[in-house]
């Protein structure tokens, strides 16, 4: 019966053209090349090897054998290290990088998603903010992540946007929310606005600004914060507004803000998430699974965007 075994002594030999240095590569005595190529040219019924003088020559046969040899051998070698990054998957940490208000979205049930079919990994959700996580990836300390696009640099790297979620106006006065608000609205309203370190490349900054251009001005804040739940706090005590994704109104105003509602923009605006990851990036099982399992929370809340 043919084995891999024997499969290997083949091709030692046949690269080297000798048993002895073949027998010196495997780490065999030289009897036992020998014996495993006999065997092997007994099970195939063939002769493999031509004797000249110290040496082996590989016969038409031999010649024939060895891609299929190489092959198998390589497709052995394959599934072992398959299984090795499974197991290694299965007790192994997982990082996965997410916006800043992802937690809203997706952060505990995420993480619940993953241990329900991996109990034994330790995981990493990772970032504060998009352009934070986008560095991170950069620097390959995470493989893929979910971010908003409108922050994202897309030089090197792959985005692919799978959802979108409506920016919307918030408001304790009833007044500010019959209408939808125009950008001269907005750019007259005071204002309370969360990721104030982050305030250059925040992605509902960067499409409440597109949307100012042609008022020729920017959105003016009176209160600076650093978390989107203490900007909708504030709304709710009425001493400022705020736009914010339509799924963190959903979640937030009711538990914080029950006496504020929302409203939408004029014309609608919106943040688009993605899944970003390194352009030459081969992602590993334990990114594809986040990727798979982000993309479906997301979706769950946000309106998801069909693929180009």
């Amino acid at each position: 019966m043919l084995s891999l075994h024997q499969l290997r002594c083949f091709l030692a030999a046949y690269e080297h053209g000798s048993l002895t240095a073949a027998a010196e590569q495997l780490g065999y005595a030289q009897p036992s090349v020998s014996e495993q190529i006999r065997a092997l040219e007994k099970s195939l019924g063939v002769q493999l090897f031509r004797r000249v003088g110290r040496g082996v020559v590989p016969t038409t046969v031999g010649d024939t054998l060895r891609p299929y040899a190489e092959n198998a051998l390589a497709a052995v070698d394959e599934a072992r290290r398959a299984v090795a990054s499974v197991r290694s998957f299965e007790t192994g940490t997982i990082r996965f990088g997410m916006f800043g208000t992802a937690r809203l979205y997706a952060g505990a049930d995420l993480v619940a998603d993953v241990l329900a079919r991996y109990p034994g990994v330790r995981v990493e959700l990772v970032g504060q903010n998009s352009t934070d996580v986008q560095e991170e990836l950069r620097r390959g300390r995470i493989e893929a992540a979910m971010l908003a696009v409108p922050s994202v640099t897309s030089e090197g790297m792959s985005v692919t946007p799978v959802a979108r979620d409506e920016l919307v106006y918030i408001s304790a006065d009833p007044a500010r929310l019959e209408t939808p608000v125009t950008a001269h609205r907005l750019s007259l309203a005071s204002l309370v606005m969360s990721e104030t370190t982050w305030r250059a490349t925040d992605s509902t900054r960067m499409v409440l600004r597109r949307m100012l251009h042609e008022t020729g001005r920017n959105p003016q804040t009176r209160i600076e914060v650093e978390d989107v739940e203490t900007a909708v706090e504030l709304v709710g005590k009425g001493l400022a507004d705020s736009v914010v994704p339509k799924g963190a109104a959903e979640q937030l105003l009711p538990r914080l803000a029950p006496r504020a509602g929302w409203v939408s923009l004029r014309p609608r605006q919106y943040d688009t998430f993605a899944i970003v990851h390194r352009a030459d990036a081969a992602l590993s099982p334990a990114a594809a699974l986040m990727i798979e399992l982000a993309t479906r929370r997301i979706q769950d809340i946000a309106e998801p965007v069909a693929p180009r």
